[in-house]
């Protein structure tokens, strides 16, 4: 298929995903983490299919959780490998808790006389890496997956340059006796998004008040075009209304003639008239 540095795996889904389409003895996902049963006598592990290649390239996994002792007397083991074609030649960082250490191993036949072993942290073995480059293979760990520790380095097998989409990855638990539990695997090459994130603090204090008045602005209204700005000052006008009346004076004019010379005529009545008394 690829480098094997291009495969990855945040489990953040819970569900195993098609890359590990080999994986066995009841692994699950859960809570975004690959969990690996660690039962008596019983081999359980995420495996991907033998497509891989690690020469010139690397593989890194964050490793949360070792399976613990819980009454092994020999073995509780958690195992991040890398397998070939051939049984019992691969690559591997065997943590063992019972025994309390971490081996950094290049088996043939199931062992590694020359392995590296030191004494297991959970803090300082977070994080786990296996690479290849310029022919060499390095063993690695790292608290933080951003930092690196090299454990071990030795001239590259002649199997992983032989091995050009033939190699497989395995997260690995196993224990030869005690009470059931598991490993949890997290981030599998994806370190880069997730390690080496800082909190920092600070402390603030005021230089000076904030004093600036507000100054009001209202705009009344403006015809803009798209090439000229907005500098004409405005003219509010206001248009009245009036209902004119013409004044005048209204006086009663009255006749000035003098009433007091009438002078009233008594005669016969003419033709027409009804008469009446006195006149009858």
């Amino acid at each position: 298929m690829a480098l094997v540095g291009t495969l990855t795996d945040t489990f953040n889904d819970n569900i195993i995903g098609p890359n590990w389409g080999n994986s066995y003895g009841g692994v699950s996902e859960t809570g975004g983490k690959a969990r690996v049963p660690c039962v008596a006598g019983v081999f359980a592990g995420y495996q991907t299919a033998k497509d891989w290649t690690l020469a010139g390239s690397s593989a890194f996994v964050q490793l949360p959780l070792a399976a613990a002792a819980n009454g092994a007397s020999t073995e509780a083991q958690t195992a991040f490998n890398i397998i070939q074609a051939t049984a019992g030649t691969y690559l591997a960082i065997n943590i063992n808790t019972v025994a309390g250490t971490i081996r950094f191993e290049n088996n043939v036949g199931y062992t590694d006389g020359a392995a590296v072993s030191l004494t297991y942290s959970a803090a300082t073995h977070a994080w786990l890496r296996i690479r290849e480059s310029g022919g060499t293979v390095f063993w690695d760990t790292s608290t933080d997956g951003s930092t690196w520790t090299n454990r071990r380095s030795i001239a590259t097998p002649a199997w992983v340059t032989s091995s050009v989409n033939a190699v497989a990855v395995e997260l690995l638990s196993w224990r030869n006796n005690g009470t059931t539990n598991f490993s949890e695997w997290d981030n599998f090459n994806t370190a880069a998004s997730s390690a080496a994130v800082y909190f920092m603090s600070a402390g603030l204090t005021a230089d000076s008040a904030l004093t600036a008045p507000l100054t009001p602005s209202a705009v009344l209204g403006a015809s803009l075009t798209a090439d000229t700005s907005l500098d004409a000052s405005v003219t509010q006008t206001a248009v009245l209304g009036a209902s004119l009346t013409a004044g005048a004076t209204l006086g009663a004019q009255t006749d000035a003639a003098a009433r007091d010379d009438l002078t009233p005529l008594v005669g016969q009545p003419q033709s027409g008239w009804t008469v009446s008394q006195p006149w009858i």
